[in-house]
């Protein structure tokens, strides 16, 4: 009796626990959310069978109805979740577009307008040279003076050549004078006439040549002193004294300072953009800057380098520029609107285009940018609206179109982070 008792307590015990084990849920995992979940009393009968009815009556499962309601609350949970998930948070700052300088860039050297040598135009040893080396001097400054030699003696004798022939054609015009009143008294017959005439005129042409002698002959001795045809500065080549100059020796080497020339040379892709008359604004290695405009612009590029000539004049009166010291210079082209944005802004498009991510709602957009100036406070672009809102924090998180909770601190701010 009591084998049986122990038999029915442990049948009671078998069954409740397979109703327990039929309530269950087998998992096949792996296959997301929600996915492979089967309870056991299907696999056992089905979809419907007695089991399921006697343990849907007990409460130990749910009915179909209450499981599709309770997959459909969690797959909308999960689709919660992964919206949730996809709010990226990112940082910004409103920019207002500035006007922007447009320059041109130049390297080049500084370089004086001329150099000119004053030359001798006769002969002769030099007598007395006053200048010196690194001496400024103006125009009509005197530099060397030669040896004058016979010339002053030439212009003596000139001189008196030319008294002799004054007198001359003075005597020759007082006897065609006289010959004509005899002749109109009938005292002197009518043919005379001729030879007084040729008489006066050769007294003429012998005046005009002792002119022309004498202006030589002084104009030989003016020679012998060389002066100054430009203002600038001494620089050798300079003669000194005893030298013997032939006509085209060097006295002096004038270095013409004022105006100063700035020479650079532009590549063939920028020299569109530069003219002449354009302002410029240099600066030498030694500090010195300067204001200036473009005075020339070459032609034809140079066959090596593919690049243009180009030179600029500046007022050079304080002697502040000396000749050929390295420079850099900036044409100003004229101005444009841009926004000054952090580097650290920039980011890609999957297509590699430059651009940034702005806030555009609730939602990023990725704008391309042009770059038209970098320098130590920013990055100066080109290709966005007058007022923008630019992602400076999180922008490389972010895909176009995404959604974003975006908070808004000052450029300032944005600098420091």
């Amino acid at each position: 009796m009591r084998a049986f008792f122990s038999y029915g307590v442990a049948l009671v015990i078998l069954l409740l626990v397979a109703g327990w084990l039929a309530s269950g849920t087998l998992i096949n995992g792996g296959q997301g959310p929600g996915q492979g979940e089967t309870a056991i009393v299907d696999i056992i009968e089905g979809d419907e069978g007695p089991l399921r009815r006697m343990l849907e009556s007990v409460g130990l499962i749910a009915t179909h109805e209450e499981e599709a309601a309770e997959a459909a609350a969690e797959a909308l949970s999960v689709a919660e979740q992964q919206q949730a998930a996809t709010v990226q948070a990112v940082r910004a700052v409103r920019y207002e577009a500035r006007e922007l300088p447009l320059e041109v860039p130049l390297r080049g050297r500084t370089r004086a307008t001329a150099k000119i040598a004053a030359r001798a135009e006769t002969n002769g040893l030099v007598q007395a040279v006053m200048v010196r080396k690194g001496q400024e001097v103006a125009a009509g400054d005197l530099l060397c003076r030669l040896d004058q030699g016979t010339r002053q003696a030439a212009v003596a004798q000139a001189e008196a050549a030319l008294a002799q022939a004054e007198a001359a054609l003075a005597q020759a015009e007082a006897d065609l004078e006289t010959n004509q009143q005899l002749r109109e008294r009938g005292l002197s017959p009518a043919n005379t006439a001729r030879s007084f005439e040729v008489a006066a005129r050769s007294a003429q042409a012998q005046l005009r040549a002792s002119q022309l002698t004498l202006d030589n002959a002084r104009v030989e001795l003016e020679r012998t002193e060389i002066y100054a045809e430009v203002a600038g500065v001494i620089q050798d080549p300079l003669a000194n004294v005893g030298d013997n100059l032939s006509a085209g020796g060097e006295c002096a080497t004038i270095v013409q300072l004022d105006p100063m020339l700035f020479v650079a040379s532009v590549a063939e892709a920028r020299i569109g953009e530069v003219g002449v008359g354009m302002p410029v604004r240099v600066r030498t290695v030694t500090g010195q800057t300067a204001e200036g405009e473009v005075r020339f612009v070459a032609a034809t590029a140079d066959a090596a380098t593919r690049a243009f000539s180009v030179e600029v004049e500046m007022d050079n009166a304080d002697r502040r520029l000396f000749d050929g010291v390295t420079a850099e210079a900036v044409v100003q082209i004229g101005t444009a609107e841009a926004h000054l944005l952090p580097q650290s802004a920039l980011t890609l498009a999957t297509d590699g285009a430059i651009g940034v991510q702005t806030v555009e709602g609730e939602t990023a957009r990725f704008l391309p940018v042009q770059i038209l100036r970098d320098t130590t406070e920013g990055v100066w672009v080109a290709g966005l609206p007058e007022t923008v809102s630019v992602i400076t924090v999180g922008q490389e998180f972010v895909a176009d179109g995404q959604q974003i909770a975006a908070s808004y601190v000052t450029a300032a701010a944005a600098d420091e982070v």
